[in-house]
């Protein structure tokens, strides 16, 4: 070090340190995935020397959460830098593993495949809004806001646009996406752990948050960022398996993606023929006669009624002169009890018997064609061409609301405050999109091989020839999964099975015929992927109460054990409460978590960028374009939803703007958003010379060490 300056000599030294902590680090993940890949092993060799369904489960769940626990205890902290920002010397590479399993949530391990399932091409919107956020991230955001050194991104507002309504503001609006998420990825646990333990949902909730809590409640960010990149681990090995597998057993070739296209056209052709197909006809009938009678019961609700009473109260009758068995008897009697009592209840009831019926009366069980791309025909009919036109729109909507929302969700710009330097943060970033990308990629794989699977091997199967994961399945939740001889022929038709999407990535080694002990570690990287997504969401909405709103709005003199101390406090409390929230299983929580996009976008995307790219920008604009940009996003939501208008009693007529669905509503309230900004910037004073001269350092760096740095 002869020859060197001090700072130079500092740099060397913290360079040093990094290389040798970046090196105990590969030592002790390399150790870890050895290890897990020796349990996994010692596990199917248990199974076939025979160990139980239900052990291997409660193995699973308890060696999980007991490792997260674990290095959640190992991690504990009370130092303000190592429980909001992990002491900013996560490397790049282990910084993209915990934001890929930061961003690998329920909804991309659970639901990603099984949205693809259900939706076919269409469902291809979430892919590359979701990918193409990281592009935005990492052009835009990342490095600037790690070398602006704040600790969150309300902490980031009102720094830069210097004052505590830009804070509240994004204090306000963090809590609504992130909250929003995390009741989702707490419900994707309570399934999980039931499916792994057989616990009720409502128990299984509430064993998945000691996990969830043991990390992020003892060691903050430190704590999450070490789980998360272990989770990683785990749930990429425990999504590639299965499908490579499939791969295996359908092509001979193991790598999935590259037989996609293969498989997607056998997959089409076998659409062709059931939708000709005379039983799947015969089931499509069979539905939308219920529909029709569902329809007759609305015209004279009262008759109906009475009609239905009379009709349940002979079928009880005739069973017990019959002396019927008890269950038939019971069945019955619940049938009677079931009737409704009012014509509101009769109303509501008819009303969704009517929905579901005519739901399931159309080809391929209400699917869309896989590799249809979108509703109608550009060279049809007018109404085929509106139909198409509205789909497109709607899906290019989609994808502008989620590349740009997934730039502005605050738990993952978290993320990329715990980076020694900002140069690594750029790395980081692009290291994240390539974590993300081997399981995004595989995705679209996984729901044809399925789809191959349920159209070549299920559909056509005696209903007492079924494999037994159907019955498990519908024991979990018959909403997910259920299986109904609708024409009593004693065959499966597609028509006669209604499959959840939350299940098909969760089912996929049982579809395959894998050992349980795959089926395990299926599960347990579902619930490594929610819970690391569950940690940051809930490590953000306590850091917004207790960094910003108390430490920086409330007692700016509060000492760091105190400001620690309450993090972990409301961190406890809004997990319980997104734990009870999620036990009532609220309706269209897809579309709450969906729409949390649209509101990161609307509140956070314009403000940011400004901030960082126009130093003209000042707290003025900041303020009405946030309230603006968030203001219409949430009016379209609430006018336009069904489930959103019910709770706020709209009852005006929907009318959609531009045909665009209430899930995109961002793609409103962005361009308002940087609208309002610069107009109000522009008519307002110029903020501070010394916020000004911030932003340009930031942006355009003076000295050469500080660009390397």
């Amino acid at each position: 070090m002869a020859g060197m300056t001090p700072e130079e000599g500092g740099m060397f030294a913290s360079n040093t340190t990094n290389a040798q902590f970046k090196k105990s680090l590969n030592k002790v993940y390399t150790w870890y995935t050895g290890g897990f890949a020796v349990f996994v092993i010692a596990l199917a060799i248990a199974e076939q020397m025979g160990l139980t369904r239900a052990w291997i489960g409660y193995i699973f769940l308890a060696a999980t959460v007991a490792l997260y626990a674990g290095i959640g205890i190992m991690s504990r902290t009370n130092d303000a830098a190592e429980y909001y920002v992990a002491g900013r010397r996560v490397p790049a590479l282990y910084n993209g593993m915990a934001t890929g399993a930061d961003w690998m949530s329920a909804a991309s391990f659970i639901g990603m495949a099984g949205t693809l399932y259900l939706t076919g091409y269409s469902g291809l919107a979430f892919i590359m809004g979701w990918t193409g956020g990281y592009c935005l991230v990492a052009l835009f955001l990342a490095p600037y806001l790690r070398k602006f050194g704040q600790f969150t991104i309300p902490d980031f507002l009102g720094e830069r646009y210097d004052g505590n309504l830009p804070r509240l503001l994004g204090i306000i609006a963090a809590i609504l996406c992130s909250f929003t998420y995390v009741v989702a990825q707490i419900y994707g646990v309570g399934l999980i752990t039931t499916r792994l333990s057989g616990v009720p949902f409502e128990i299984g909730i509430f064993l998945g948050l000691g996990g969830i809590l043991v990390c992020s409640f003892l060691g903050g960010m430190r704590a999450v960022t070490w789980t998360q990149v272990a989770q990683y681990i785990i749930l990429i090995i425990a999504y590639m398996i299965p499908v490579v597998w499939l791969s295996v057993k359908q092509t001979g070739v193991p790598v999935p993606q590259a037989i996609y296209g293969y498989q997607l056209e056998k997959v089409t052709a076998k659409e062709a023929e059931l939708i000709k197909d005379p039983k799947e006809l015969e089931v499509i009938a069979i539905f939308k006669k219920r529909a029709e009678e569902a329809d007759a019961k609305l015209k004279n609700i009262p008759a109906a009624m009475a009609t239905a009473k009379a009709d349940a109260e002979k079928r009880v009758a005739d069973l017990k002169a019959a002396n019927a068995p008890k269950a038939e008897q019971e069945a019955a009697q619940k049938a009677l009890a079931a009737v409704p009592t009012t014509e509101a209840a009769a109303q509501k009831l008819w009303m969704q018997e009517r929905a579901a019926n005519n739901a399931r009366a159309v080809p391929l069980a209400g699917m869309p064609r896989h590799a249809q791309q979108f509703a109608g025909d550009p060279n049809g009919t007018d109404a085929q061409k509106v139909a198409y036109d509205t789909s497109r729109r709607n899906f290019l909507a989609l994808i502008f609301c989620l590349m740009v929302g997934t730039a502005a969700l605050p738990h993952i710009l978290m993320r990329y405050y715990t980076t020694p330097s900002v140069k690594q943060a750029r790395e980081s970033v692009t290291w994240s999109l390539f974590f993300i990308f081997l399981l995004y990629f595989t995705a679209p794989a996984l729901a044809v091989l399925v789809k191959y699977e349920v159209f070549h091997v299920l559909v056509g199967t005696p209903f007492d020839k079924l494999p037994g994961w159907i019955a498990q399945w519908s024991t979990v939740d018959p909403a997910l999964l259920s299986v109904v001889d609708v024409n009593k022929d004693g065959i499966l038709q597609l028509g006669e099975m209604r499959i959840g999407g939350d299940i098909v990535v969760l089912a996929t080694p049982e579809i395959g015929g894998l050992p349980y002990v795959i089926s395990g570690m299926v599960a347990a990287g579902g619930l490594a992927a929610a819970l690391s997504t569950a940690d940051g969401l809930l490590l953000t909405i306590a850091n917004a109460l207790s960094h910003d709103l108390y430490f920086k709005m409330i007692n700016p003199n509060a000492p760091t054990a105190r400001r620690v101390l309450i993090s972990k406090i409301l961190l406890l409390v809004v997990a319980l409460c997104a734990a009870y929230v999620a036990a009532q299983k609220p309706a269209d929580i897809l579309f709450l978590v969906s729409a949390a996009f649209s509101f990161a976008a609307a509140a956070f995307f314009p403000a940011l960028t400004l901030g960082i790219f126009w130093k003209r920008a000042n707290k003025y604009g900041a303020v009405v374009g946030m309230i603006g940009g968030l203001g219409i996003t949430f009016y379209y939501m609430v006018t336009t939803q069904p489930w959103l208008r019910g709770v706020f009693g709209v009852t005006s007529p929907i009318e959609l703007w531009y045909g665009i669905l209430p899930i995109s509503a961002g793609v409103f309230g962005v361009p308002l958003g940087f609208a309002l900004i610069i107009i109000v910037s522009l008519l307002t004073p110029a903020p501070r010379k010394d916020i000004q001269e911030l932003v340009d350092h930031v942006r355009y760096p003076t000295l050469r060490g500080d660009a390397a740095r």
